[in-house]
């Protein structure tokens, strides 16, 4: 495996890490800032009510978004282990 394949590999593995992962913190950073202004409109400081949205925002993702991630990540091992040879050079 030459450094230019490891390289490929790690930059490949990386980006889809990022790709997967994007949406679900954007949401739960979407939420947490919506219910932060929330919170400063009306005075209100309780810690649970920034915890419990995030929570449910977070897993309600991850249930919906889970065919395509997993998709995702079946492509990636599928092509993956077809370049296997290539790697054992």
């Amino acid at each position: 495996m030459t450094e230019y394949t490891l390289y490929e590999l790690f930059k490949e593995t990386f980006l889809l890490s990022l790709v997967l992962s994007a949406p679900i913190l954007l949401l739960g950073m979407v939420i947490g800032v919506l219910v932060s202004i929330f919170q400063t409109a009306t005075s209100i400081q309780e810690q649970s009510l920034t915890f419990i949205p995030k929570l449910l925002i977070t897993g309600l993702a991850m249930i919906w978004l889970a065919p395509w991630m997993l998709t995702q990540l079946m492509q990636f091992a599928i092509k993956l282990l077809g370049q296997l040879q290539t790697f054992a050079r």
